[in-house]
């Protein structure tokens, strides 16, 4: 059986190998090369498109909007703030220290400081509202500040402003510089709402060093009746 079966697989092979080749067409290896040449051109046209979708994409980005201006300025002011608290550290190691802290905290003082002062100067009395609001929001309140708020305290010509400055001044009384200026001005006030806030405040403060100076502004020729009212019961409670 096994003998017959490779008799048949014999002959086969054998006819197989009688049957002529067909000879290529000519225009076969033209043929080849054309269709190598636009498979060629389509990947190249992808790779453009490819790069060309890339650069769209940045261009995009990096593209300036005016609506997004406050965007563009948060991140100039981190990456500014970022190269000036990072810059000169060896081999760009980031490393946080009790030195680099307090020299930030440092500048940021500064900064609120030279912000606030120059706001005191401002002819406008809405900002020298604000930044007489400002001292609540400086860590450390140092001498240069309390003579800035005494002086406005004492001559700003818009009452509101001075009143608020009182307001800021008592907020600070556990400064002996403060409280002592606070007594001083008792004499140099000619609004009678502020003689009256300063009344309460040296109350509030328990401030017994001011009797002697209402007793000096009781003579004064002029003074408001209720003002004058106010003072001698001030006097009373302090005495």
């Amino acid at each position: 059986m096994n003998e017959q079966f490779d008799d048949i697989e014999k002959s086969l092979w054998e006819q197989l190998g009688r049957l002529q080749t067909p000879e290529p067409s000519r225009d076969m290896k033209p043929s080849f090369h054309a269709m190598l040449e636009t498979y060629k051109a389509e990947v190249e046209e992808k790779k453009a498109n490819s790069w060309t979708k890339r650069f769209t994409d940045l261009q995009q980005i990096f593209t300036y909007k005016p609506a997004y201006n406050w965007a563009y300025g948060l991140v100039i002011l981190v990456v500014g703030v970022s190269i000036g608290y990072f810059s000169g550290k060896p081999n760009s190691t980031v490393t946080s220290s009790q030195e680099d802290v307090k020299k930030l905290s440092s500048e940021v003082q500064e900064m609120k400081e030279m912000m606030m002062l120059s706001m005191l100067e401002n002819p406008t009395a809405t900002e020298r509202l604000k930044a007489v609001s400002y001292t609540q929001e400086l860590p450390k309140v140092d001498d240069k500040i309390i003579d800035a708020l005494l002086t406005t305290l004492n001559s700003d010509p818009n009452e509101n402003v001075r009143l608020v400055t009182l307001e800021a001044l008592v907020q600070l009384a556990d400064n002996p510089k403060v409280r002592e200026g606070l007594v001083q001005s008792l004499m140099k006030q000619e609004s009678p709402l502020v003689q009256v806030a300063l009344a309460d405040a040296m109350v509030k403060l328990q401030e017994k060093r001011s009797i002697k100076q209402f007793k000096q502004l009781l003579q004064k020729e002029n003074l408001n009746e209720a003002v004058k009212g106010k003072i001698e019961q001030t006097i009373q409670v302090l005495s």
